[in-house]
């Protein structure tokens, strides 16, 4: 039986992490955050997780389902974070949850400064060029370092008239990137469909 709540994911959740592994033998997990920053989950005091696929976790016997984990205690370590789970007080406790995917409702988010945007608010967002042409819809981004990429998706028609899906990359600096409106799903670049 398992000591974790069942629930269900919120309607805005968002996968924040995985739980890589046990962390000493009181209890404590280690896991990996999607984000280099990963504020909302240092400060929730409740994470949402879910079973890893059987395909990477066979096995894995933990809990079924979505249950809420009761953070009580939570930071950084290194390039990963730890935290103690309520229920969770040994090693083999920590083992067992080892793949559980953590989730947060976006809601929870830290509110981000003027002109920053958290990645999963541009999934999805039409990209435009100035000229009003479409160069197709964000499928995802990509971290190169100093900044990030848009990687968008669109239909590209070939000689023979047949269409395919392709893609095309814009760096997201603001040479390229006129406006983001969260709003109205879009966003307005300063860039050719041929570049």
């Amino acid at each position: 039986m398992s000591v974790f709540q069942s629930s269900s994911l919120p309607d805005d959740a968002v996968e924040v992490g995985r739980v890589l592994d046990a962390w000493g033998i009181k209890g404590w997990i280690k896991l990996l955050p999607h984000s280099s920053d990963p504020q909302a989950l240092l400060q929730a005091s409740v994470w949402f997780a879910q079973p890893p696929l059987a395909r990477l976790r066979p096995g894995f016997s933990a809990f079924q389902g979505t249950v809420e984990l009761k953070v009580e205690e939570c930071r950084w370590h290194s390039d990963v974070v730890v935290a103690r789970i309520e229920g969770v007080d040994d090693r083999n406790g920590a083992e067992a949850l080892k793949g559980a995917s953590l989730y947060l409702p976006r809601s929870a988010f830290p509110k981000p400064a003027s002109d920053e945007y958290y990645w999963v608010d541009l999934i999805g967002l039409a990209v435009v060029n100035r000229e009003g042409l479409s160069l197709g819809q964000v499928r995802d981004l990509m971290s190169t370092g100093p900044n990030s990429v848009l990687v968008l998706a669109y239909e590209q028609i070939a000689e023979d008239g047949s269409a395919r899906q392709a893609e095309r990359m814009i760096p997201f600096v603001s040479a390229y990137v006129d406006a983001v409106d969260l709003p109205g799903r879009r966003i307005t670049v300063d860039w050719q469909p041929d570049y």
